[in-house]
This record gives structure tokens, C-alpha cells and sequence, in this order.
């Protein structure tokens, strides 16, 4: 096999970012990045994005893409950042142009905002292939949690963001603007039909209750036989009926506002007001 993958964990937003470098030629790219980000102050940083950054020119590696699994809720992307220090195009799946309308409206943002994708550099369809080096990935467009979740495989591995998280902890969230319960069913079962040794690579872990260690590599047998959510068979309407019923539990995630902001940028603030500082926006009563 080709490819190499070293993974940093974000504890703060409970997110690894992956780096996939084939060993032939030196080429790499980075999925999912993290710019760190203060609530309270509204204040920006890169420690994290600077630890990429550090693995990457300490290993003379050549970054060719800064990809997205999906228009991140729970942080936002230092793909900008990395992209002017490391170099490297930007991708993430077609249907992002989805969610940026629906956002758009949302934040009612300014008319120059195109909801047409154009913000990133590369909008993948489904079944399309494109080349690391010399290794070749294959995107599979497995939405549910968010209308525009890809997945990327490389190799023997899957990088599969929030659709599937540890088999002890279960599956993501349906209840984002487009997601959909039956459609994550779905999704997760053209995964499983990946060969059973296929290694998935997830975007977040919130550590099961009982587990010490936080984890972000599994298997596709290992899914497939112990998910909590739909391991050994659950049929799609059980599936649906459980994960609709869960999500109106659940709390808004902590940076849903900012993050999708900037996400649906490719990682861009909003741009500076005419004292030259950028604004987020804070929706009342909207969700």
C-alpha cells in the first residue's frame, strides 16, 4: 500500500484531522482541518492547523489537496490558512452548493455570497476519482447528516467524517437543515459495502461513557458487527425511527453558528466591514 495517514486530534472540538501522503511521491493531502476558535472573545488561531503544518515540512511532504468531508458544525476550517502556507487546492463534495443556499438565507448574507461552490476549488460527484500523488480516491456521496457528506477512500481506508462515529458511541445527527434519517441509512450501508477490512477514518470522537481513550480509526466489520446504532442488521425504518427520535434530545452543537459561517466560505471569515474587521452573525430565535 501506498498511502500514509497520521491523524491530530483537536480535544477542544473532539475532531481529527487526517493527513493521507503517498509514499512514492512525497504528495499529501489534508482532510478536515481545525482553526481553533474562542467564543468568548471572537478571537482566531492556528496552534492546530500549525501542528499539520509542522508534520508536513518536517517530512518534505508536498501538499496537492485540503479537502472537507462536509460543511463542518462543530468547528470551523483552517483550509485557507493551510492552503497559503502549504499550497493545495481545495474540495469538498458537489452538494455543498445545498447547503450554501439554505445558509445563505438563513444569515441573510451579503448579496455578493455565490451559492454556487465556487469558493472552493474543487466540487467532487459522486463516483468521481482524482489522484494524490499516485494514489487514487474514489468519493462516494453518502449524505444524511448534511446534504453535501462525501467520503473518500484511498486505498484499504475510508475517511468518512461525521457519518459514522466509533461503534460504541453510534452515528451522527440527522436533524441539520437537509439531513435526513432514512438517507444517513443509506449512506452508511453503501460504506458497508466496502470491503469488511477496510479501515474508516472519523472526523470526530466524543468518547463513549466507560472508554478511556479517545479513538477515531475502526473498521468496516467492526460497524457493521458492533455499531451501537445498526450493528448486526438494524432494518432502515428502526434505524430512522431511533436516530429522528434521539436528535430531539440533543443540544445545538456549541459552534453551529460560527462554523457553518465560515464553512460554507471554504474556511473564509465573512468579509471585513468598512472599519476592516469581520463580523459572524448571530441568528435570534432561528434555531
Amino acid at each position: 500500500m501506498g498511502a500514509q495517514i497520521k491523524s491530530f486530534f483537536d480535544e477542544a472540538t473532539y475532531t481529527a484531522t487526517h493527513i493521507v501522503s503517498d509514499r512514492e511521491t512525497g504528495k499529501c493531502a489534508i482532510i478536515d482541518s481545525v482553526l481553533d476558535f474562542e467564543t468568548a472573545s471572537g478571537r482566531t488561531s492556528t496552534r492546530s492547523a500549525d501542528q499539520v503544518i509542522g508534520y508536513i515540512q518536517g517530512r518534505d511532504l508536498e501538499v496537492e489537496w485540503i479537502l472537507e468531508t462536509h460543511a463542518h458544525a462543530d468547528h470551523l476550517s483552517a483550509a485557507p490558512y493551510l492552503k497559503e502556507k502549504l499550497g493545495g487546492k481545495t474540495g469538498i463534495g458537489a452538494h455543498i452548493k445545498d447547503v450554501q443556499r439554505v445558509f445563505k438565507k438563513i444569515f441573510n448574507l451579503e448579496p455578493t455570497f455565490q451559492p454556487d461552490g465556487s469558493q472552493f476549488d474543487r466540487l467532487f460527484e459522486d463516483g468521481e476519482r482524482f489522484q494524490i500523488g499516485e494514489l487514487e480516491v474514489n468519493v462516494m456521496h453518502t449524505p444524511g447528516h448534511t446534504p453535501a457528506c462525501v467520503t473518500y477512500v484511498i486505498d484499504d481506508a475510508a475517511f468518512v467524517g461525521d457519518t459514522l462515529f466509533m461503534p460504541d458511541y453510534g452515528t451522527a445527527r440527522a436533524d441539520f437543515p437537509g439531513g435526513d434519517a432514512a438517507t444517513l441509512y443509506q449512506s452508511i450501508q453503501k460504506i458497508f459495502r466496502l470491503p469488511p477490512e477496510t479501515r474508516l477514518f472519523l472526523c470526530h470522537d466524543y468518547k463513549a461513557p466507560g472508554r478511556d481513550e479517545f479513538k477515531w480509526e475502526t473498521t468496516v466489520a467492526d460497524e457493521k458487527a458492533n455499531n451501537i446504532h445498526l450493528g448486526g442488521g438494524v432494518p432502515r425504518e428502526d434505524f430512522a425511527k431511533m436516530r429522528e427520535e434521539r436528535d430531539a434530545t440533543l443540544s445545538i452543537p456549541r459552534l453551529i453558528l460560527p462554523s457553518v459561517q465560515v464553512n460554507i466560505r471554504a474556511g473564509a471569515l465573512p468579509p471585513a466591514e468598512d472599519n476592516g474587521v469581520s463580523y459572524l452573525k448571530l441568528p435570534l430565535n432561528r434555531f
